[in-house]
């Protein structure tokens, strides 16, 4: 029994609020005096539900690249501390062969509760727009290719990031919607029309929107418009201050609906490290002031971001409601990935995870499927 917090729920904020877990999940929760003594006061500071990234590629040193389970423990426990207690691994580009190594590996984890699955970002994404992912690997969409590695995850691969105007890219979204996984937008060049197309196909993810596609133009709006028109798509946005202008994110969150935002940290091993110079995809990164840069060509190679930066990031600069993000922290992405029946939420009978915040919206305590975490 924890009590005496502010604490946000889908119902909004109960003041003094209080929460029993048993065996693991909410069993309980409402405000007011709890129904018998605390075993935890939190009086003066916020719960809110544990965090869910679904876009991640490593962190403390860590990356899920080669899929190691021991790196995998360590890119976990490094979120964790920091609030989000359901991480995706995000695979950059490679080559077929070696994702579906690290796809099988890796599904072998999330069957072990390590990860939520598998994000495929690349290999099936735009030369012109592919940011710090390695050209040589870049392809289309082969049919028997995403049907490989769908298969290589058994249901584990629940997001795939592809270019839709690539040669059988409206046919991959397809494949992928029909598995039951996440088709997204992502590292593309293709006009308005073609992104409409692939959202009528089944793409129902932006990632990172913004970064890695073609910029609005009034002639000639591109993904970006598509994306953010239909109330079909989920928004990620990357909050460190480097990817995007506060504004920007404040502007979608007013534009499309705090709803449709997925804050997510796309963060790379570097995560909780410091600055370095480091590796990601097998292309060299050069890491300064936390912002993460390739050394050839000074692309930004994904972040160093944790999501309790991306939540205090959206409240103090970009316009976000408590209640704002903690949805696009934990309810958006917890729904978009088909799992917000388990977690995402402080509602009785989904997991107990959830994140103790103090009055500056610093990580005070963090739980884990009812256990405290170290």
């Amino acid at each position: 029994m924890i009590a005496g917090a502010s604490m946000v729920t889908p119902d909004g904020v109960l003041d003094e609020g209080w929460l029993e877990v048993q065996d693991g999940r909410i069993a309980g929760l409402g405000s007011g005096p709890p129904p018998r003594t605390p075993d935890r006061d939190l009086t003066g500071q916020w719960l809110v539900p544990g965090f869910v990234d679904m876009h991640s590629h490593g962190g403390g040193g860590a990356t899920v690249m080669g899929a190691d389970a021991g790196q995998v423990q360590t890119f976990g426990a490094t979120h964790r501390r920091r609030g989000t207690t359901t991480l995706m691994a995000s695979l950059v580009s490679g080559p077929v062969d070696q994702l579906e190594r690290d796809v099988r590996a890796l599904a072998e984890l999330a069957a072990d509760g390590l990860i939520a699955g598998v994000h495929l970002e690349g290999p099936w994404i735009s030369a012109a727009r592919k940011g710090a992912h390695d050209e040589n690997v870049l392809t289309a969409p082969d049919p028997a290719d995403v049907r490989r590695l769908l298969d290589a995850g058994g249901g584990a691969v629940r997001m795939v990031t592809l270019a839709p105007e690539l040669e059988h890219g409206l046919d991959a979204v397809r494949t992928v919607a029909a598995a039951g996984a996440v088709a997204a937008v992502g590292h593309t060049d293709a006009p308005y029309e073609v992104v409409t197309e692939a959202v009528q196909a089944g793409a129902t993810v932006a990632t990172h929107l913004f970064n890695a596609m073609t910029p609005l133009h009034h002639r000639s709006p591109g993904p970006i418009m598509a994306l953010l028109e239909d109330e079909r798509v989920t928004l990620e946005l990357i909050l460190d201050g480097a990817h995007l202008h506060p504004a920007i994110a404040a502007h979608v969150r007013a534009s499309a609906g705090a709803e449709r935002v997925a804050l997510v940290t796309d963060a790379m091993e570097a995560t909780d490290v410091g600055d370095g110079e480091y590796v990601l995809g097998g292309l060299a990164v050069r890491v300064q002031d936390g912002v993460a840069r390739l050394v050839e060509g000074g692309s930004i190679a994904g972040s160093t971001l944790t999501m309790d930066s991306a939540f205090r990031f959206a409240v103090r600069h970009a316009g976000f409601s408590m209640v704002d993000a903690v949805r696009a922290t934990s309810a958006t992405p917890a729904r978009t990935l088909g799992i917000g029946d388990r977690v995402g939420a402080l509602k009785e009978g989904l997991a107990a995870d959830a994140v103790v915040l103090d009055a500056d919206l610093q990580v005070s305590a963090v739980l884990a499927r009812g256990e405290w975490v170290a």
